[in-house]
């Protein structure tokens, strides 16, 4: 398959992020000597400011990282609890949880995972990696088509706040001019305070007592008691052996579990014989999808899903055995597209991270704290209000999270890091990606870049009231005579442009001889490289 980026390549180490100005950053990192670890700090702080839409300070996040030197994988988890005010209760006089507002905001965890992997895996000083965020706040950076599609989009949600309007919706209520240099000096000046003063800052210190003054000038529930309550998640991956690799995934509160089920569904089937981007292909696969997105609404959300249920061989053989040569319904119990973003980087050692993070709906509540330049999330519209829902709201919980940053790995070593923003649409795009490498051979580019799809069930959204249709969108790119064929089999089509398609994939291989080859979305702002 012909791609329309270079594959980038590199012997000594790799960066892909969703934005050129961070991959910078990473690239400078790494150049520098510094770890993977300590490039992951750098790049998931720019892209914060750079990638305002999908991600930052007021969001989460989630860390896996590999070391080179002791084999071993850990995962970082970033992510904040409901504040103590916010009850089933409450939300329920509300009319429900908003999309989008200052109830909408949960409390932010970004921070507290991206400094536990810096604390055990960085070299180089903490607030030596701010540098390339602290300036493109201060001295601004150019808007791009995508900052600018989004921006447009979401113009109502942005409006509503002085702050964001001011930044985000500067020529009276549009965006910023291609090109035109969006400064955020509040937001300079609250990444210089955590530079010198560290993460705990964020958390319990002066710049915590300005941010809960923000929240609460907002309207929003989250409170000074619920920052210092956030702690990072310090845990193992979740794994399944498939095909002669191992691929990992990022434990709860991720529900990356489902793309390890659908792998293990598919197990049993010659993919290659198929054929890539056959009817018959997109068929098995949709539905492997579907009927792992019914176990991931039953167990997502508890404190310790079941996964020897999960993947048990009686468990898998069911799934694989009910795909018949029909589309099926299958709305899950209840369970839009967020946005979100993802990077990977591999250093000189051979330290992998593959790292992904989020304010969940492009630009979150739309509420920007005039004291702190902080756009804050709005993950509460992941909650539900039935108190019988594995995913049911309560004070101090966690909330399950589209959020996953999987790995791959051949002969205990990284194959491939790779991973996509897209909250539902997440784990499929990986799904696609993984097999479009790892059976049929294509590099990074070229699976980044392959026609894709995307599977929506009803009850299946992630944001709150939790619907969805029953739609199958793929992209033009797959060909007249696919699309045909998912018809033919019962599935509702809904064609989208050749790179219109969801998500935005980054990924890093590393070959036997060492190559980073990495591969880059052209589908967003994407952008790779190596040296």
């Amino acid at each position: 398959m012909r791609a329309h980026r270079p594959l980038i390549m590199g012997r000594r180490g790799a960066v892909a992020t969703n934005h050129p100005v961070a991959t910078a950053a990473g690239m400078e990192v790494l150049k520098a000597g510094g770890s993977a670890a300590d490039a992951a700090v750098a790049v998931s702080l720019t892209l914060g400011v750079v990638e305002p839409h999908m991600s930052g300070l007021g969001g989460d996040g989630f860390y896996h990282h590999w070391s080179a030197k002791t084999g071993r994988a850990e995962t970082f988890a970033g992510t904040g609890q409901a504040p103590a005010a916010a009850t089933i209760a409450r939300y329920r006089a509300e009319g429900g949880i908003p999309i989008d507002g200052p109830l909408s905001v949960q409390t932010p965890g970004k921070l507290a995972g991206l400094a536990a992997l810096h604390a055990a895996h960085g070299g180089r000083p903490w607030g030596a990696l701010f540098g390339p965020a602290i300036e493109a706040a201060r001295d601004g950076f150019a808007a791009t088509h995508m900052l600018r599609k989004f921006a447009a989009d979401n113009a109502r949600r942005i409006g509503a706040c002085p702050a964001s309007r001011a930044i985000f919706l500067p020529a009276d209520g549009a965006p910023p001019a291609l090109g035109a240099v969006v400064a955020q000096p509040a937001l300079a000046a609250t990444l210089e305070r955590l530079a010198a003063g560290g993460a705990e800052e964020f958390f319990a210190g002066a710049l915590a007592r300005d941010l809960a003054a923000d929240l609460d000038d907002a309207g929003a529930l989250v409170a000074g008691p619920d920052l210092a309550a956030v702690a990072a998640l310090r845990g193992e991956p979740v794994a399944i052996p498939w095909r002669g690799f191992e691929v990992r995934q990022t434990p709860a509160p991720s529900m990356g579990f489902a793309l390890l089920q659908m792998l293990a569904i598919v197990e049993g089937r010659d993919l290659a014989a198929i054929g890539w981007g056959s009817a018959e292909l997109v068929h098995l696969m949709v539905e492997a999808k579907k009927r792992a997105f019914l176990d991931r609404e039953a167990e997502a959300g508890r404190e310790a899903p079941d996964f020897a249920a999960l993947f048990s061989a009686s468990r898998i053989a069911a799934h694989a055995a009910a795909i018949g040569p029909r589309a099926a319904r299958l709305p899950v119990r209840a369970m839009a597209e967020a946005d979100t973003t993802y990077f990977c980087v591999v250093d000189a050692e051979g330290n992998a991270v593959s790292a992904i993070q989020s304010i969940n709906s492009a630009f979150g509540s739309g509420v920007t704290g005039a004291r702190t330049g902080i756009l804050l999330n709005n993950r509460m519209a992941y909650w539900h209000l039935d108190e019988g829902h594995p995913n049911a709201l309560a004070p101090g919980r966690r909330v399950r999270h589209t959020m996953n940053a999987p790995m791959v790995m051949k002969d205990g070593r990284p194959w491939m890091a790779f991973g996509t923003p897209g909250a539902d649409n997440q784990v499929q795009i990986n799904f696609q990606v993984l097999v479009a490498a790892a059976v049929f051979g294509m590099d990074p580019q070229q699976a980044v870049e392959a026609p894709r799809w995307t599977s929506s069930q009803p009850g299946q959204e992630s944001n709150y009231p939790h619907g969805g249709g029953e739609v199958l969108t793929v992209e033009r790119g797959l060909g007249e005579t696919t699309i045909a064929g998912l018809r033919e089999r019962g599935h509702e089509v809904k064609v989208v442009g050749d790179l219109e398609g969801p998500c935005s994939v980054a990924a890093i291989r590393v070959l036997e001889n060492g190559v980073r080859m990495a591969g880059s979305d052209p589908r967003r702002d994407g952008w790779a490289a190596a040296y």
